[in-house]
């Protein structure tokens, strides 16, 4: 008997709503860092076991935009709750707040399994969390999963409830697939990810990258070329560094993942621009993948 179907993760930004989907999966398919709004698109992550297939929608954080790429980020987290069989709603234990009061409250109106995840419980004392657990006891959930999506605690105690909720239905992608992201998005994000590990303040958010040319040189040789975009003249002085060490250091790190990816030697290039206000301008966030499929 196969249980399959489709499960959103739901919750505010920084949760870790990345690391747990990576967890489950087993491969990393979602870029991961400590700066809010990290995730701008939905990014599908599958699972396959002998009879069951969860299909994970991971969604951008919750938040009220400001830009119109962040309008963008909010209709695809909307969207991703259009026809799924199960709900995660995720919180940080360590950092409960309003926002996360609201979204719990909001969230629990979906008429489908729910399940509320407390994350991070590996940073928080025993009795805040059992009083955390008592707060939202009467939230509406089926479930209150406590779980560390770092550290692994929980997960595959979690990953079971989820297929409990699933309807029995067909496998709907390929045993060996784990995500529906195309090669070129997955290294733009690898590269985006390096930039947002090393800098610092407003920059991070200003920050897109377009993927210029991916050559196959050889079975054992991709040459990559893109261009990390930037809203500032200032900051892709920051972005370049002194002699240059930011980039290449960005640089290298990227064509690590990105050599793991792609099972093969990578020659990146990398170009800074600046494209000032980017993230209000629909051309440029097109351009940049950020684009309405409908």
């Amino acid at each position: 008997m196969q249980h399959s179907g489709f499960i959103a993760i739901m919750g505010r930004p920084n949760v870790g709503k990345s690391t747990l989907m990576n967890a489950m999966v087993g491969e990393k398919v979602a870029i991961v860092s400590n700066r809010p709004q990290t995730t701008r698109n939905r990014i599908m992550g599958i699972y396959t076991e002998k009879d069951a297939q969860i299909v994970f929608l991971h969604t951008p954080g919750l938040h009220t935009p400001r830009t119109r790429l962040g309008e963008y980020m909010m209709k695809a987290a909307k969207d991703a709750l259009q026809g799924i069989d199960a709900l995660i709603v995720m919180v940080d234990a360590t950092a409960v707040g309003k926002h996360d009061d609201q979204i719990v409250e909001d969230m629990s109106r979906y008429e489908v399994k729910k399940a509320l995840v407390l994350n991070k419980i590996d940073l928080l004392p025993k009795e805040s969390l059992l009083a955390l657990m008592q707060r939202y006891q009467a939230a509406g959930y089926d479930d209150i999963v406590p779980i560390s999506a770092a550290k692994g605690d929980g997960v595959e105690e979690l990953k079971q409830l989820l297929i409990s909720y699933l309807p029995e239905g067909p496998q709907y992608f390929p045993a060996d697939a784990v995500t529906d992201q195309p090669e070129r998005l997955i290294c733009a994000e690898l590269i985006r990810e390096k930039a947002l590990l090393h800098l610092r303040e407003e920059v991070p958010h200003g920050i897109g990258v377009e993927m210029m040319a991916m050559n196959k040189l050889s079975d054992n040789l991709m040459e990559i070329h893109a261009t990390i975009y930037c809203e500032r003249a200032a900051h892709k002085g920051i972005i370049i560094g002194k002699q240059g060490a930011m980039l290449k250091q960005i640089g290298q790190e990227a064509r690590q993942d990105i050599e793991t990816l792609l099972g093969m030697h990578v020659h990146l290039q990398l170009w800074v621009k600046v494209r000032e206000n980017w993230r209000n301008r629909m051309d440029d966030l097109r351009t940049l993948g950020y684009e309405d499929k409908e």
